[in-house]
């Protein structure tokens, strides 16, 4: 497999193109960013736990019978992945109340809902990744009513089997955001799981072991990514 010329970066990852043209080389970076890229900054090895923990996600998920995008690991920061064709929408799946929607609602931090709730984003860095509605998406023309109805629904079983995985680590799974894509016809997850894209909490302690340690300046940010990716690991081996 050769490395060709970059097709994109990102602000966690870089994309190249390859010899083989159904797929991507993928390199996840240190850097990391918030609120829109106003806070930058690096966390040392970030790119190397979000690569190795997504994988060992993605492999979970396709067992279970999740379409990934993840072919297999090309390095301790690489991937292979299969070239989709993105949908331009963030599937949210919220658990426990945080982050924008404890300000959303004037909810504490903490709740637990009665039920998963799902949000659609529609992705765009310049307008903020807005939420938006089914209504939106169908009169948009960004995806199918049926391909909206998916993703939502791939949402919840993924959220249902990460769970599961997740609790026997001593974590618990606040919310995440996942991105998908088209393969030869077919609906894929892209993108990574990693503690950028979800929040985890200690389940005895409620200690914040992701990105929102960056974020709110808690310190001991790569010490917390180490910690799940690590208890992640000793979980599936």
């Amino acid at each position: 497999m050769e490395k060709l010329e970059l097709k994109y970066e990102g602000k966690a990852k870089r994309v190249y193109d390859t010899d083989e043209k159904e797929y991507f080389w993928v390199a996840y970076k240190d850097d990391a960013t918030a609120f829109n890229g106003e806070k930058k900054g690096q966390i040392v090895d970030k790119g190397l736990v979000n690569n190795q923990l997504s994988a060992l996600f993605f492999e979970e998920l396709e067992k279970a019978g999740i379409p990934t995008h993840f072919v297999r690991l090309l390095s301790d920061r690489d991937m292979l992945v299969r070239r989709l064709d993105m949908i331009p929408l963030e599937v949210v799946v919220r658990n426990i109340v945080a982050g924008s929607l404890s300000k959303r609602l004037g909810v504490e931090e903490g709740f637990e809902l009665s039920r998963p709730v799902v949000e659609l984003y529609y992705k765009d860095d310049a307008l903020g990744d807005p939420m938006v509605n089914e209504s939106h998406v169908a009169a948009m023309g960004w995806a199918s009513g049926e391909t909206a109805r998916k993703i939502q629904e791939m949402g919840l079983k993924v959220n249902s089997i990460l769970q599961g995985i997740l609790v026997k680590a001593g974590i618990q799974l606040i919310d995440f955001k996942l991105e998908f894509g088209i393969y030869e016809g077919k609906v894929y997850l892209g993108d990574e799981i990693s503690p950028d894209t979800c929040r985890y909490w200690d389940i005895e302690t409620r200690e914040k072991l992701d990105k929102d340690r960056f974020r709110r300046d808690l310190g001991k940010v790569e010490e917390a990514y180490q910690e799940v990716y690590r208890r992640v690991k000793a979980v599936l081996s």
